[in-house]
């Protein structure tokens, strides 16, 4: 009997714990991003302070999850807490040009958010000059 109650315990718990398609993993939302910023004519070596602003386009609450620089050139920042419907938020980059050659620059900056898609490419350019 002793095993008979275990068994069915054991069967109960395997059971219980299958997934179901319809969990929610998070709310989507919409936002609006410019998707470039020119910095102008830089001086090579020179730092370039870029700063986007994300408004939350949408229903639900925007949330940033990463926001990356497409080389250790570019470092970024962004806000943290979860952007209202209707608020703004921010994405600032610092751009290093100290490795950069004389002439166009263009850095991507890959923002992911519980947006469709996911990933959302932005852009920092200028003109190096001596």
């Amino acid at each position: 009997m002793r095993k008979l109650v275990l068994l069915a315990g054991l069967t109960i718990g395997l059971f219980s714990c299958g997934s179901k398609d319809d969990t929610v993993v998070g709310f989507k939302t919409t936002m609006s991003i410019q998707s470039v910023f020119d910095a102008g004519k830089v001086a090579k070596g020179e730092l370039i302070h870029a700063k986007f602003q994300v408004e939350n386009t949408g229903e639900n609450p925007l949330i940033l999850s990463d926001v990356k620089g497409s080389c250790t050139c570019t470092v970024a920042d962004f806000s943290k807490d979860p952007i209202a419907p209707g608020e703004k938020g921010f994405i600032k980059a610092t751009v290093k040009t100290e490795g950069a050659s004389t002439g166009s620059l263009s850095k991507s900056i890959t923002v992911l958010a519980n947006t469709t898609p996911a990933s959302t490419t932005i852009a920092v350019k200028a003109t190096i000059i001596k």
